[in-house]
């Protein structure tokens, strides 16, 4: 007799850029809602990893830098992938696999994502007994299911959905078959009073600072909700490192202060790791002063734009900046490839005659003047208002720390100058009275890394007035 208890399950598969959950990301994604018995909805989506495709995982998925390039980056998604698996058990082929990378990109928010898994993998073991392999490719020739696009995450997710409908028909599916989540076990430190903890409240965006019982800082952090990131600090999952581990063992006070939204958390943390330099803090301790190196751009005799690498000197105003010049040719390489720009015309070739890549037809030939400057220079904008804005002077608006209440980011001239809060409800408040609430912070790499990375958004900026522009 099947026994089958009712429940819907949202079939899921993802593609990568590599392997690993902690340094790799999300390219696309497909979630199929199965109700035991046939799909009743079904969500894909390209998604923007911020950052480029191996060569490698795109001869293998087909999914390249240009066609990621206008897809939303995942904390565009992730309201419609909570909401389109709530409820429902997750089901993937290795589900360990997609449901780790999807954990990661959500605890990269701020966000505790938890639900109840299934593996098509293990369970296949279980009804299709005595087969040579049970990757979803050969499993599917054996079972004579057809994966319309194989490495894709919609064609994947639709294999996987038919192989979970021939699994209930066998044998069915009862609960004891999906996997609920370990109970989260909380531990506190040991040193640490629970109060504390308690007496925070909850979806407060900012930083965080563990301090030991001498009071010195040993850890700081940014969430967009500091409660339920120090909830995850406190977490035993089995997988911490002794170093996690040690740091818990020292904590005897949390401090915190809000920042009112996730950009003001990130640029806040990143100056305090620097300032503090904590001994548990990794990432950002290194003090990076504004970089060595900076790109340029200006026309050549033919009205070609040029891109070209130099040091900087004061009183630059470069398209964009690098630690060093290895940094610098990995950026406009990566220009080059996106936007289908000319090597000559990029200071990464320097010979006479057809740059390497109008032999391999990837340049369209402003090397040999055959594509024509007006041509090549649309694109060559686009690449510029992509990875620039070191010329621009301008304010970014977001939500304060309590109502009536905005932040206000400061950018003159490509450089941060600080933030601060204004209480103001208007759209677009006076601008003196914006200047006037800046406290000064320091321009770095780092936080130029950071506001890049924000501004890529669609992001409101508002520049400054023609006369301070020139004061």
């Amino acid at each position: 007799m099947i026994i089958f208890t009712p429940q819907m399950f949202a079939v899921v598969d993802i593609e990568t850029t590599g392997t690993r959950p902690d340094k790799d990301r999300i390219t696309e994604i497909a979630i199929l809602l199965h109700d035991g018995v046939n799909v009743v909805k079904r969500y894909s989506s390209l998604v923007n990893p911020e950052c480029r495709i191996p060569m490698e995982i795109s001869r293998l998925t087909g999914i390249t830098d240009d066609m990621v390039r206008d897809a939303p980056p995942f904390y565009k998604i992730a309201k419609d992938i909570v909401e389109m698996t709530q409820d429902a058990v997750f089901v993937a082929h290795n589900v360990r696999f997609d449901y780790g990378f999807i954990k990661s990109a959500f605890r990269d928010l701020g966000y505790m994502y938890q639900r109840k898994t299934l593996c098509t993998v293990r369970l296949s073991r279980k009804t299709f007994k005595g087969l040579a392999s049970y990757s979803l490719g050969r499993l599917c020739e054996s079972l004579d299911i057809r994966i319309k696009d194989r490495h894709r995450a919609t064609g994947d997710a639709e294999a996987t959905a038919i192989l979970l409908s021939r699994i209930i028909e066998r044998q069915g599916i009862s609960e004891k078959d999906w996997l609920a989540e370990e109970t989260i076990k909380t531990v506190f430190p040991p040193l640490l009073n629970e109060e504390v903890y308690k007496l925070i409240p909850e979806g407060l965006a900012g930083v965080y600072y563990f301090l030991n019982k001498d009071g010195f800082v040993i850890y700081v952090g940014k969430a967009i909700d500091i409660k339920k990131r120090l909830a995850q600090h406190f977490a035993i999952s089995g997988k911490e490192s002794a170093k996690a581990i040690q740091m818990k063992q020292e904590i005897a006070d949390i401090k915190y202060e809000v920042t009112g939204n996730e950009l003001l958390a990130l640029l806040l943390e990143s100056d305090e790791i620097k300032r503090i330099r904590p001994i548990y803090n990794v990432m950002q301790k290194r003090s990076r002063p504004v970089p060595f190196f900076g790109i340029f751009t200006e026309y050549d005799q033919l009205g070609y734009i040029n891109f070209s690498i130099s040091k900087l000197k004061y009183g630059d105003e470069p398209m964009s900046t690098a630690d060093n010049m290895h940094s610098a040719r990995e950026l406009l390489q990566m220009m080059v490839e996106r936007y289908q720009l000319c090597l000559s015309k990029c200071d990464l070739h320097k010979m006479p005659g057809p740059c390497f890549n109008y032999q391999l037809h990837k340049c369209e030939g402003a090397c040999v003047q055959k594509e024509t400057p007006e041509i090549f220079n649309s694109r060559a904008l686009k690449a510029i208002e992509r990875h620039s804005f070191q010329k621009e002077s301008f304010m970014i608006l977001g939500n304060g720390r309590k109502h009536g209440e905005q932040s206000v980011v400061c950018i003159e001239r490509g450089q941060y100058k600080g933030f601060g809060y204004i209480e103001s409800e208007e759209a677009t408040p006076d601008f003196i009275q914006m200047r006037a609430c800046i406290k000064a912070y320091p321009h770095n790499r780092d936080i130029q890394q950071i506001l890049c990375t924000y501004l890529r958004g669609k992001t409101k900026k508002i520049p400054f007035p023609s006369q301070s522009e020139s004061a």
